[in-house]
């Protein structure tokens, strides 16, 4: 079955592979949520589907369960009061380590096949996806159905398509011929067969459960190894429904489906007892740097890729566009309330001002018209509600009230909370927007998570370049931008990124934004700075997770 998997999805994998190497603009699956698309009745089946989980035990036959544990609350204030299994930690892993060599066995296309067929199921899960995602994160309707839906699954396989390339370079056998002269040549046959480095952990986040979490997931199956999904306990859903799907799909193409298991963590002991056994190989987090370091330097015997927290920057030296301009940057900082690891929160702008397409701009008026555009963004309720989503976590709320508070900058615009109807228990609140010195680092120079974001009063241009380069190089970022009309400034910052690696976005007036990032095209991440090790996705995410052992002999 798995072969023949290989087979039917091979045009699939084929154009990822085409993809990843060329970089180009492709997505596997539709990013809009149409009846057109995924079936008539695919809203209305998705929701009731979401609807079923609902006030229930979640139910996955995994070895060792000990009990239940319900807890996940909603941003949206709507109740989910659902129950999931708590198993032993040593019966996870000892089920993944049980399931491995038959897992081997099938071979890298055999391994391929079945995972771009659980990705295929997913995505015809993409409505109920949406709304576990939406109801879990606090992200608005359409941002939870992209990228906790389709966007989520073109990372899956892209993963996929980097392992499979991978693998697929290293020759199942071969003939080794030596010649010696007069003598007959040594002659030997040898074997390599790919092994996964063994139990793989995937810690997921609170605000993108799925996009976060299935590259890893899928990095560590495709290459051969057994996987626990250990979910936020705050976003539970999303992954148990994906745990429940490849289970499935194992099952049924006759691999014991305890190959990928969903460990529920009522503590952090059981996260830290989980990620230090000897058997764990691999580690996936996505998180604040705190616990990513602890990861680092407590669990040695694995080999891990993290994404940690860091200071995103934008530097305006001048513009040609400066409308757009404004209307872009609101829309960055406003999108799901600025909770994504890729919005800018330091904005560095000349002491002096800039010279824009509407004739010198101010420091002070650069202020006052970036908080306009963010309030003419979110006029209209409709708009705020679907482009802000709901605040996922209390701490942001609380960073929040801070940055109203004028204690860590001087307020621009105040955050204001606002109501929503349909949700009268969700928490709705518009970015808050700060104007400080170069000199305030205390301000700006560490990660305020949520609708937070600085104007930074930099000496010139000059300065600005070279401060975005040392919150690179010190805090970390996953993204930059620039807005300037000269190419000597454009080099300028250009080869800062080179040096501090971080992705730079050059003039974004349109309908491309800072903290999106594009499956098969743009590398989240470069692995070179200390917001993460790793990028998603490239060769370096997937190589580490297998090795190639050897059997020779002589012909």
């Amino acid at each position: 079955m798995s072969t023949s998997l290989f087979e039917q999805h091979r045009a699939r994998l084929d154009s990822a592979l085409e993809a990843i190497r060329t970089r180009g603009y492709w997505p596997a699956y539709n990013e809009m949520p149409s009846p057109k698309v995924y079936g008539e009745t695919a809203p209305d089946d998705g929701k009731r589907a979401f609807e079923a989980h609902l006030g229930k035990q979640f139910t996955l036959d995994q070895p060792g369960q000990t009990g239940w544990h319900a807890g996940e609350r909603s941003p949206y204030g709507v109740k989910l009061d659902v129950e999931y299994p708590v198993c032993d930690v040593a019966a996870l892993i000892a089920a993944g380590q049980q399931a491995m060599s038959a897992w081997q066995a099938v071979g890298c296309e055999g391994r391929t096949g079945i995972c771009v067929e659980i990705l295929e199921r997913l995505n015809r899960q993409s409505f109920e996806l949406a709304h576990a995602v939406m109801m879990t994160t606090g992200q608005g309707w359409m941002m939870a159905f992209q990228a906790g839906a389709p966007h989520a699954q073109d990372r899956g396989l892209e993963a996929v398509a980097y392992a499979y390339r991978e693998q697929s370079f290293i020759p199942a056998e071969t003939t080794w011929e030596k010649p010696q002269g007069k003598n007959p040549p040594l002659v030997m046959k040898k074997r390599f067969e790919v092994v996964g480095r063994g139990v793989a952990v995937v810690i997921g986040c609170a605000t993108f459960p799925t996009w976060n979490t299935y590259p890893g997931l899928f990095a560590a199956l495709a290459t051969g190894n057994p996987v626990i999904v250990k979910p936020h306990p705050n976003a539970i859903l999303p992954a148990a429904i994906s745990v429940r799907t490849i289970r499935q799909t194992l099952a049924e193409n006759g691999i014991d489906p305890n190959l990928v298991t969903l460990c529920v963590a009522r503590d952090n002991e059981t996260t830290q007892r989980l990620v230090r056994d000897p058997a764990v190989r691999s580690i996936d987090f996505t998180g604040g740097s705190a616990f990513g370091q602890w990861l680092d330097q407590n669990c040695r015997q694995a080999q891990l890729y993290a994404e940690l927290s860091g200071v995103n920057n934008v530097v305006i030296d001048s513009t040609d566009a400066y409308k757009a301009m404004m209307r872009n940057i609101a829309f960055t900082l406003s999108l799901y309330s600025g909770q994504m690891c890729t919005t800018t929160q330091a904005i560095l702008v000349p002491a002096g001002g800039i010279a824009t397409d509407e004739g010198h701009k101010s420091y002070d008026e650069i202020c006052a018209d970036l908080a306009r555009a963010i309030e003419g963004l979110l006029g209209k309720p409709e708009v705020a509600f679907a482009v802000l989503g709901a605040v996922q976590s209390p701490d942001t709320l609380r960073r929040i009230d801070l940055a109203n508070g004028g204690t860590i900058g001087r307020v621009v615009l105040a955050s204001r909370k606002l109501d929503n109807p349909d949700f009268p228990n969700g928490e709705f609140h518009t970015p808050a927007l700060l104007a400080c010195d170069a000199a305030d680092e205390a301000f700006y120079m560490e990660e305020r998570f949520g609708p937070i974001t600085y104007v930074v009063k930099v000496a010139d241009t000059a300065a600005a370049v070279a401060l975005s380069e040392r919150i690179v190089n010190t805090r970390g970022a996953l993204t930059a931008g620039l807005y300037s009309t000269s190419q000597q400034v454009i080099d300028a910052m250009t080869h800062a990124t080179w040096r501090s690696k971080v992705a730079l976005s050059v003039n974004l007036t349109s309908g491309v934004f800072v903290n999106q990032t594009s499956a098969f095209s743009d590398y989240h991440g470069t692995g070179g700075n200390p917001a993460a090790n790793a990028s998603l996705a490239d060769s370096a995410f997937v190589a580490n997770r297998f090795r190639v052992v050897q059997l020779r002999y002589h012909v």
